[in-house]
């Protein structure tokens, strides 16, 4: 998996509210997964609908 990957498995992992479970193998893999999951628990997954007022 490339760099972006584990962003976008990380950012996901954060939006479908699962545990964060970094690739302990791959330390760049582990940093990719942890910066990813980080800007998804920060941000509104793109898939969660708003109700309106």
């Amino acid at each position: 998996m490339t760099d972006e990957d584990w962003f976008s498995l990380g950012k996901s992992d954060a939006w479908a509210g699962k545990p964060k479970i970094s690739p302990e193998q791959d330390s760049q893999a582990a940093s990719m997964y942890d910066l990813g999951y980080s800007e998804g628990e920060i941000q509104r997954s793109p898939t969660e609908t708003r109700k309106a007022p």
